[in-house]
């Protein structure tokens, strides 16, 4: 399994991301997976990595946050939960989407 969280210079949801996402993984029993991060610069590099938004996260390169049509951004992005609207997904989340 390959995560690579995408953000833009800045993002303040980057960190909350990062260690939800750590968390998610040791959670799973995934310790063995490395995270790696991509900072993306401008609008052709979001398209070309899948980008929907500062932060995102690639799973398998697949973004398990997002319907297929969504348009890449370099935008910040807000994530749904039920206790509502975050800049990261819940740790549940996560866990879910680790599978």
């Amino acid at each position: 399994m390959r995560i690579e969280l995408l953000t833009v210079a800045g993002c303040p949801h980057r960190d909350v991301t990062l260690d939800r996402v750590r968390e998610a993984l040791d959670l799973a029993g995934r310790r063995d997976v490395v995270v790696t991060e991509r900072r993306v610069d401008d609008a052709e590099a979001a398209q070309a990595v899948g980008m929907r938004g500062s932060p995102t996260i690639l799973v398998d390169g697949r973004d398990p946050f997002a319907a297929d049509d969504t348009a890449s951004s370099l935008s910040c992005r807000l994530y749904r939960s039920e206790r509502g609207v975050e800049g990261a997904p819940t740790v549940e989340a996560l866990v879910d989407a680790l599978g």
